[in-house]
């Protein structure tokens, strides 16, 4: 029937991926551990990051609190200065006084289960008042996102919800204009926010990403192509048992900025002269872990700090 998989591998992919979508209790109480131990490495993180102090000496401290609980990192560590370079696992930079630190981490306990969290902090003891008022509206995305967290909403519509806050808050700083519902569907959003809100989570870090996405995240449904959006690793209603990451980002990446400039994509909702004064500006996401329940959503692991008080009261 012209399908890339035979039927018998195609419907033993998606009854593993249904068998591992639901968490029992044993799980569940394994990845609250590695959540645990995250969360730690995190708040390790906040308390010792200075500037004059190097990328991987913060992450030195993130790896002492993992090897101090018998865990291993569930992936290479992002710890940057340059947050705005998504999946960057380089710590060489020096960290000064105005940067912004990305921290994307997580332990693996011996059992396999895993932790996943995201964080960023100023190098100062207080985020600037544009780095703060950009840190608010991603603030913003992951609370009502968190919020929006139930059994039968699809986690697109979440996805969809966290970019349109996105919008809505630039458009105050403006960065952006016009409807933030015609702007997310049209794509313009993923200039700043150009991965997806989450996936799933347990044995592996991506869980099952092996199976692929379509399966996993999809239900063997068709992703989109559009830029951004094509980037969500999770799509389908969320049930009792899913445990999934929310990790909300906005970013300026100059690359991105000049090439989206140059072609005069989106002009009716970026306003790239005011874009370019920030362009420098690095990036922002926080992440943290849920299990959706019976009737809503519960947090795995300790808290770490999120919003701009939280992080400076630990500074």
């Amino acid at each position: 029937n012209g399908n890339s998989l035979c039927l018998p591998e195609r419907y033993g992919r998606h009854g593993a991926v249904r068998q591992r979508n639901y968490k029992s209790a044993e799980e569940i109480a394994e990845i609250e551990k590695a959540c645990d131990v995250t969360a730690d490495m995190h708040i390790k993180a906040m308390e010792v990051i200075r500037p004059g102090m190097y990328e991987y000496e913060v992450v030195a401290e993130m790896n002492r609190v993992a090897e101090m609980n018998n865990c291993e990192l569930s992936f290479p560590t992002i710890a940057t200065i340059n947050g705005q370079t998504l999946h960057n696992h380089y710590h060489g930079n020096k960290i000064k006084s105005g940067d912004l630190f990305l921290i994307d981490a997580g332990a693996e306990l011996p059992s396999g289960y895993c932790g996943d969290m995201s964080s960023t902090v100023p190098a100062d003891k207080t985020f600037t008042s544009k780095q703060r008022a950009v840190y608010e509206i991603q603030n913003a995305m992951h609370l009502e996102s968190v919020k929006a967290l139930r059994p039968g909403i699809p986690y697109m519509e979440v996805y969809d919800l966290s970019a349109r806050v996105m919008v809505e808050g630039l458009k105050g700083l403006g960065l952006m204009k016009g409807n933030a519902d015609d702007a997310v569907r049209e794509g313009a959003h993923a200039l700043f926010y150009p991965h997806g809100l989450g996936h799933m989570m347990g044995l592996d870090v991506h869980d099952m990403e092996n199976l692929g996405e379509v399966w996993v995240g999809y239900d063997g449904q068709p992703k989109s192509t559009q830029f951004g959006r094509k980037s969500q690793r999770l799509a389908i209603p969320l049930e009792p048992g899913f445990v999934h990451t929310v990790e909300p980002g906005i970013y300026f990446i100059p690359e991105l900025i000049d090439m989206w400039k140059e072609g005069k994509k989106f002009t009716d909702f970026i306003n790239y002269d005011k874009v370019e004064e920030y362009r420098d500006f690095g990036g922002i996401r926080n992440e943290e872990d849920y299990l959706i329940t019976e009737t809503g959503a519960r947090r795995l692991g300790k808290k770490i700090p999120l919003t701009p008080e939280e992080v400076e009261a630990l500074r």
